[in-house]
């Protein structure tokens, strides 16, 4: 009987490892010089950030959630659309720019919310020895740091993290110790290890907020270190470093009430281990397997799986811009909050073709949190009964972060996520909470974004078909123009096509929630532009012209900008038909005026954005092109990905010297590397309206690749194998059953399943579970 179970379990594991990636460990060399460029644990809560010099091992420790709430603006207080509309149309900036004003209250903390980061744990090797380099293990989550001693001989520690708590641990050879290592419990002497928390690196800020110095105790019952951040409003952050027993010493963190925090003595126990194995090949096992003939592209796809895992688990905190990850040296820029605008929806794009649509459990629980607010915002502002409005920038409690009017006015922040959660719904039909986020995000989303905008349209006459149509006479297209008197116009595109593709959502997520067909949907959907347009000259040298989607009526692109929102009809919206020659006219007239105008202002996020907008257009060596661009200019030399470009040489967005600046002035986030992700995903597989579309335009470089996995919506599971160029095989397997429409690049006579079948467009209304293998004749 134990043969049988060991032969099964040996196959079990087997069968996992099969679907296990990455292989090969990522490597790092001592000394790494910033904490964003170092080798990255986290769990969703707890983020560590390994870096050091050869004799000095840091680990920064950050704690998602862990936020001075005051300051926050509660935008609707003083003002409404009408107000807003009225007073924009009256050139009343000053007006504008005081019913936005955060009210004094005297204790504005930060004049914002903040999120703060934790602290660094500093770890002195003896003399003599030197840290040589650090390999990530993604496929378990583990560190390997390999050092040296006095005689030149490698020893390793290892560095791991709880999946499920916040417990991390460090591990040391025994023979450490008895080679001239750390003499016993000695190494929570200050010689050899201390914590430095983040306060300390900028105490006139804190002092400014009213932020109480960081408490710091070198021992604790002669077994660790303890430090702790109070603040006047908000839970205290708790971090212990503590000597575990076994060569193993443990770190934890906690956010716990100000009064009386608790602490105990911590263990490292093998359920823990297991727990975080289990874990680990359980993701690998869920997560597409992807080979690309690319290396730079393969690296994007291993590691931003691995870092989805880190920052957007189930059981951690909804993502912010940094998530975990925060440094320990500055403020963390704009408040590591969430920004609702594209850089949210960019954090969890892949959650839905790597089939974990689990991770967004943590933001769907903070948004059902929300709805009172959501729902008090936009009756309020808009006047209107069920209307909804988020804005743009919010903390966890969804109060307004800063006075950005443009922002906090964009309602398809609303109508994005409304969107996001009906493809959490569509991507996921095979899943047992698919009803539930149907009915308490999406389907509430998509009638308050809408309500909010019917609220906004004016009917104006119909220049080209006579009669009238509906408008937009207040508008903004995201971060243009900033907040200032000239960042906004009738007809914004970017709103247009939000709109649109809510109208086309509506109906049908009606119908599954048996609720009646608002004839409102249709009439908008008839009577409101795609977009606006503009005509004339964009290349002046050369007189070239065309008609283009413009930023809103009268407004041209007119210069480089990071957020393309004027193209969001191609994507995220797809309100757009390229398969429609007149539309597919104006796109590419856009294209080639959005290309003039050139790349010069454009941030790290926005990089992947432009891949996926050329891949959704069918230029897909210029899609990977600009993959290569955004990992040679917008990610650090430890792999961190960056808002600004790592140079001064390709982008006014550039970077600080580090070499002679008197502090570091990194700005990371996470958002690209997941838009990095999803546009490799997106060179692959494409969910459209018509249909699933695999290799829509294969790379010519790309001779020989594969994939497996990949989640579409309708609940597909789609794999292909391309070898010498050619397409191959695509695999089809239906989670959920229903109807299948499959673009499918196989030519007009290929064989399903071994039988004949013509036609580029498969369609067939498939069984649950019913797999299917497209070869060519």
């Amino acid at each position: 009987m134990k043969r049988i179970v060991f032969i099964y379990l040996f196959l079990e594991l087997a069968a996992s490892a099969a679907w296990a990636q990455p292989t090969q460990p990522l490597v790092w060399h001592f000394p790494i010089t910033r904490p964003h460029t170092g080798i990255l644990l986290g769990n969703g809560t707890q983020g560590l950030m390994v870096w050091g010099t050869t004799r000095q091992l840091n680990i920064t420790v950050g704690r998602a959630g862990f936020w001075d709430h005051r300051g926050g603006n509660e935008f609707t207080a003083k003002t409404t659309y009408q107000d807003v509309k009225r007073l924009l149309q009256a050139g009343n900036y000053a007006g504008i720019k005081e019913a936005f004003a955060i009210p004094k209250t005297g204790d504005q903390g930060f004049g914002r919310p903040q999120q703060l980061g934790g602290g660094r744990l500093e770890i002195t090797m003896p003399e003599g020895w030197q840290l040589r380099q650090g390999e990530l293990d993604m496929s378990r989550g583990e560190i390997t740091i390999t050092l040296n001693d006095t005689s030149g001989r490698s020893e390793l520690i290892r560095i791991g993290q709880s999946a499920h708590s916040e417990l991390a641990w460090l591990t040391y050879p025994a023979l450490f110790l008895q080679k001239g290592g750390w003499p016993g419990q000695t190494y929570f002497n200050s010689q050899y290890s201390k914590l430095v928390p983040a306060g300390e690196a900028v105490p006139d800020r804190l002092s400014a907020a009213g932020i109480k110095k960081p408490f710091v105790s070198e021992m604790v019952d002669n077994f660790g270190l303890l430090m702790s951040q109070e603040l006047p409003a908000d839970s205290t952050l708790m971090i212990f470093w503590s000597d575990v027993g076994n060569q193993t010493l443990a770190l934890t963190t906690s956010l716990q009430p100000p009064a009386a925090p608790r602490l105990k003595r911590l263990s490292v126990t093998p359920a823990d281990s297991q727990q975080t194995a289990r874990f680990w090949r359980d993701y690998w096992a869920s997560v597409p397997k992807i080979t690309l003939p690319d290396p730079a592209l393969q690296e994007m796809v291993d590691y931003g799986l691995y870092k989805q895992a880190c920052v957007s688990p189930p059981q951690g905190v909804a993502a912010t811009l940094q998530g975990p990850f925060m440094e320990d040296y500055q403020i963390v820029p704009w408040s590591n909050d969430y920004h609702f605008n594209i850089n949210v929806q960019m954090m969890y794009w892949p959650a839905l073709a790597t089939n974990r649509l689990s991770h967004f459990s943590p933001l769907w629980r903070m948004m059902r949190g929300w709805m009172p607010t959501l729902r008090r915002n936009g009756e309020s502002f808009f006047g209107r009964k069920g209307a909804l409005m988020l804005p743009h920038a919010v903390d966890d409690r969804c109060h307004v972060v800063g006075t950005f009017w443009t922002g906090t006015i964009d309602h398809a922040c609303t109508a994005w996520m409304a969107q996001m959660a009906w493809q959490h719904y569509r991507y996921g039909l095979d899943q047992p909470d698919a009803h539930q986020v149907l009915q308490d995000m999406a389907w509430p989303l998509l009638v308050g974004a809408f309500e909010g905008y019917y609220a906004m349209l004016d009917e104006v006459p119909d220049s080209e078909r006579g009669g009238k149509r509906f408008s937009l006479p207040i508008s903004v297209s995201p971060e243009y123009g900033g907040d200032g008197p000239n960042a906004w116009g009738r007809d914004a595109s970017f709103q247009l096509a939000a709109l649109h593709r809510i109208c086309r959502i509506l109906p049908e997520a009606a119908r599954l929630m048996g609720q009646p067909i608002d004839p409102r949907w249709a009439d908008v959907a008839r009577r409101l532009p795609l977009y606006t347009t503009v005509k004339g000259v964009f290349m002046p040298e050369q007189n070239r012209q065309n008609e283009r989607i413009g930023l809103w009526a009268g407004k041209d692109l007119d210069g480089s900008h990071r957020h393309h929102s004027h193209l969001a009809g191609i994507y995220p919206f797809a309100t757009l038909d390229y398969t429609d020659p007149a539309q597919r006219k104006i796109i590419d007239n856009s294209l080639t005026a959005w290309r003039f105008r050139g790349a010069g202002a454009w941030t790290g996020w926005c990089v992947p954005w432009a891949s996926i907008l050329l891949a959704r257009t069918g230029e897909s060596e210029a899609a990977v092109h600009w993959l290569h661009y955004w990992k040679d200019n917008f990610t650090n030399e430890g792999r961190g990905t960056l808002h600004n470009a790592n140079n001064n040489g390709n982008s006014l967005m550039g970077a600080p010297d580090w070499t002679k600046e008197p502090r570091n002035r990194e700005i990371m986030q996470l958002d690209g590397g997941f838009g990095a992700l999803n546009a490799v995903l997106e060179l692959l597989v494409q969910s459209r309206d018509d249909g699933i579309y695999v290799l829509p335009g294969l790379p010519r470089t790309w001779r020989d690749l594969s994939f497996d996995r990949i989640r579409t919506e309708g609940a597909f599971q789609v794999g292909a194998t391309v070898q010498n160029g050619q397409l191959r095989e695509i695999r089809v397997k239906s989670l959920a059953g229903g109807p299948l429409r499959l673009v499918h690049q196989l030519g007009d006579r290929y064989l399903v399943n071994g039988q004949p079948a013509t036609g580029s467009l498969f369609e067939k209304n498939c069984q649950k579970g019913e797999e299917m293998v497209f070869r060519p004749l």
